[in-house]
């Protein structure tokens, strides 16, 4: 959740501008394009802060994570990805208490060409943290959130944008709250490849007028695929701790720990 990350936005570009590369390729070299093929595939790892969107979801501590797709040749795909978090544990004050330790997101959308390298992406996220009682605390609603999405890539590069149809992650009267991702995904052979990024996050909420409303987060992943596994490591930053009120970068139960503070984050995975 609160980046994957991850995680899933990442990956789904990836897949599509790899796509978009060997048709170029096998056009260049006046040969038959190949057919789509529909494909399943799982992949499980972890990492040694689960950072999402720049934000730490486990209190600067190790991940466990795991997650399925399924792509079909007609560009239609779902998938589920999930991770252990602390987040929602950690947003109680003593007497309350909270609980929510596992993130689970579906996603399904479609992906589909517009001209030449230049393709599109667009779907629907769901994070669930199923079992959790955020609505119970004091100025939180339901951590259960719901996102629409859709992205334009052109070879390498893409620009994403996400719009929570829901609160924001428990966040009160936070609906149409946005997201903006834009990247560059590079190649280097050899299983060796980088993502640069940088987001922006807003967030529509009036029920605290000196809460953070917007932040932007910068990252950039350095992969080496070695037969399906994948070793990264990944320079994190935020403007979290210049916005709003200083100390919503930390929570109650994750103590003076900057969530949002600059961070260097290892990951191995294994892909099926």
């Amino acid at each position: 959740m609160k980046h994957k990350k991850t995680l899933i936005s990442t990956l789904l570009v990836a897949s599509c501008a790899s796509m978009s590369t060997f048709t170029q390729t096998a056009q260049a070299a006046d040969a038959p394009a190949a057919e789509p093929v529909s494909s399943l595939a799982f992949n499980v790892g972890a990492v040694s802060d689960y950072r999402y969107r720049g934000i730490s979801q486990t209190g600067k501590k190790p991940a466990l994570q795991f997650g399925a797709d399924y792509t079909d040749k007609s560009g239609f795909y779902v998938g589920t990805w999930n991770s252990t978090i602390s987040w929602i544990k950690d947003t109680a004050v003593a007497p309350q208490t909270a609980k929510g330790p596992l993130e689970t997101d579906l996603y399904g959308g479609y992906r589909g060409a517009i001209v030449g390298d230049l393709t599109y992406d667009v779907g629907v996220l769901e994070y669930l943290y199923i079992g959790n009682n955020e609505a119970s605390l004091t100025n939180q609603k339901n951590a259960n959130t719901t996102e629409v999405y859709g992205s334009l890539l052109y070879g390498a590069a893409y620009i994403k944008l996400s719009d929570a149809t829901s609160n924001l992650f428990g966040t009160p009267s936070s609906k149409g709250s946005t997201y903006v991702d834009i990247g560059y995904n590079f190649d280097f052979g050899n299983g060796i490849t980088s993502v640069a990024h940088y987001g922006n996050q807003t967030v529509k909420s009036t029920y605290a007028t000196n809460q953070v409303t917007a932040y932007n987060d910068f990252s950039f992943t350095l992969n080496k695929d070695f037969d399906g596994l994948v070793v990264s490591g990944s320079v994190i930053g935020t403007d979290f701790g210049k916005r709003g009120i200083k100390q919503n970068d930390t929570l109650p139960g994750s103590g003076t720990k900057s969530l949002a503070g600059p961070a260097f984050v290892l990951g191995i995975k294994k892909n099926f």
